[in-house]
């Protein structure tokens, strides 16, 4: 038995054979030319990248039943830099510099392109662009075969160092039940569409190919990020368990579905799905989502390794838009910081900042990039005339720059009604209250917006000083922190008073111990990540307001975190059987 530790890149539990695909690098040799090779060797790639261009061009053409127009659009990009004039110069003047085959010379300048995108941690998922495009040339000239994972005949763990969208178009999605790979992180292209499929996926366990064949059983735990390989009986019946648990439990949940999130007494919440891409929303609705209360937006920028055209940025929300018909649309304008931007510019980036995360970032990014700026106001106030749309600030600490960022929104509508271009002129403007600043003096913002988002990821790492991607001090990251509980009570009344909606789009709304508490103090929108939706959904239906906002008065009473989390722990537990 084999136990490897990964990322959980989408949660549950899978038990099924391995197929295992060789998206390992292609064996490429260093065979020197004579100069009277080179013009042959020329000519014999660019006849490989017009077969891998027509190649792609069909793997698009056949995946367009399958996935929607967005998704397809990986595809036109391969196509753009198969065709790109510049990159095909440099191979082939490497060819004829290095007197190299045309398979060493494919192979050495992707490398070189690679490297470029590899030394970014945000742009890292921009080099598997870069790998798809040399395997579609690669295959061309070595001779070798596309994977078909069109066709299978028995449900399999899709096992690989990492998997392109080419390949992900394409697979059985009847068949593979869950995914595994070497590479990637929780933005991966393996882990979103792994979401948006609704399986299982462990992403980032280093070596896995390594220690896995075909035909292996391999157990995939999307919640905790393990894959085990060749279980021992013990670790399979317990797995088996968990995976029945989970299945009965999901036929239990599919029941409340199409159920309102509404107590006993009739008390009415609402609940939004958080989204990373265009891909997630059909998933999200058939969680149960009424609307989306977090679009993500940052995956428009490192997808490609450069800032997003206004197009770009409009299909990727109109799409999300027509999808949700009526329901709400919150889109967040870019969150990162300077460093990531620079690099998505393809410029240098500026001196690194001494501490980033209280640098220049999220709104203040935006007011000195208002080129940017605009550019994505200008997307969503378009796509707000496909539906319900809001637009939400990140990182807003005073009211400067929630009358700037109105002020940019309105100068935008001016400039779109100028053009003719239609859009809502009564989109919503909210703002993330993730910072302390914010939530002090949230009575005094709340006159200004038409609702607000509470960013507790942020909010408990700014109020508590703790680094929440750092181990050494992970225990202190503690949302259950009486400070932050008085934080959150404190932002739901101001806005519960000033008449305007207040959600909540980070991690506490989507753990269901939290869910009783957070509703008992007053909060109408969870938004949350869409596999958690219905079991949120069931907490709430489970008890009255009357007895949640006792739930909430007790827990404010407490000192320590740990007396809360396990008094909250036991809240819930009662309410799931009936007891509450």
């Amino acid at each position: 038995m084999i136990a490897k530790k990964g990322v959980p890149g989408s949660p549950g539990v899978a038990i099924a054979e391995a197929l295992v695909l060789d998206t390992r690098e292609f064996p490429v040799s260093h065979r020197k030319l004579n100069p009277s090779e080179v013009p042959t060797e020329k000519a014999r790639f660019e006849h490989a990248v017009e077969a891998a261009i027509a190649d792609v061009q069909q793997i698009q053409k056949s995946a367009a039943e399958k996935a929607d127009g967005e998704y397809l659009r990986i595809f036109d990009v391969h196509i753009d830099m198969l065709r790109s004039q510049g990159l095909r110069r440099e191979i082939s003047q490497t060819i004829e510099s290095e007197l190299c085959t045309a398979e060493f010379a494919v192979s050495l300048v992707i490398k070189r392109h690679v490297r470029v995108f590899l030394a970014n941690d945000f742009l890292k998922e921009r080099a598997r662009d870069f790998y798809d495009v040399e395997h579609a040339i690669q295959r061309h000239l070595l001779g070798t075969k596309r994977e078909d994972l069109g066709h299978l005949d028995h449900p399999v763990v899709l096992v690989a160092h990492d998997l392109t969208p080419s390949q992900t178009v394409t697979l059985d999605k009847s068949k593979v039940v869950a995914l595994a790979t070497d590479a990637g992180g929780r933005t991966s292209h393996t882990a979103i569409i792994a979401r948006a499929l609704g399986i299982p996926a462990v992403v980032g366990t280093g070596s896995l190919t390594a220690e896995v064949v075909a035909g292996d059983l391999v157990i995939v735990d999307g919640t905790e990020g393990l894959v085990v390989v060749n279980p021992d009986n013990r670790t399979l019946d317990r797995y088996q368990a968990i995976a029945h648990n989970i299945h009965e439990r999901e036929v239990r949940l599919e029941r409340i579905r199409s159920l309102p999130a509404e107590t006993r007494d009739g008390h009415r919440v609402y609940l939004y799905a958080n989204i990373e891409s265009p891909q997630e929303i059909d998933t999200a609705l058939a969680r149960g989502a009424e609307g989306v209360g977090l679009y993500r937006t940052e995956f428009l920028f490192f997808e490609k390794g450069s800032p997003p055209t206004e197009e770009e940025h409009y299909e990727a929300y109109r799409h999300v838009a027509k999808a949700l018909g009526k329901r709400p649309l919150t889109i967040r304008t870019f969150d990162m910081g300077g460093d990531k931007l620079s690099a998505t510019s393809g410029g240098t980036s500026s001196a690194p900042e001494r501490n980033p995360f209280l640098g220049c970032r999220s709104i203040r990014l935006a007011f000195q990039h208002m080129d940017l700026f605009r550019t994505q106001l200008r997307a969503i106030l378009r796509a707000s005339a496909e539906g319900s749309v809001n637009i939400l600030f990140p990182m807003i600490t005073d009211l400067r720059e929630v009358r700037q960022a109105k002020s940019v929104v309105r100068e935008t509508m001016a400039e779109l009604d100028a053009q003719g271009i239609p859009f809502d002129p009564t989109v919503g403007i909210g703002i993330m209250v993730e910072v302390p600043g914010a939530a002090h003096i949230v009575d005094i913002l709340a006159k200004e917006v038409d609702f607000l988002s509470i960013g507790t990821n942020d909010l408990v790492q700014y109020t508590l000083a703790v680094d929440r991607g750092n181990e050494a001090v992970s225990g202190l990251y503690q949302p259950a922190h009486p400070a932050i509980l008085r934080m959150v009570l404190h932002v739901v009344s101001e806005g519960r008073k000033h008449g305007i909606p207040v959600a909540m789009c980070g991690e506490m709304s989507g753990e269901p111990i939290y869910a009783l508490l957070l509703m008992g103090m007053g909060l109408s929108d969870f938004s949350v990540s869409p596999a958690v939706l219905p079991e949120i959904k069931e907490l709430i239906r489970s008890t009255t307001y009357e007895k949640a906002r006792k739930v909430a008065a007790e827990a404010l009473t407490f000192e320590e975190s740990t007396k809360t989390v396990a008094y909250l722990e036991e809240v819930t537990r009662r309410a799931l059987a009936g007891e509450l």
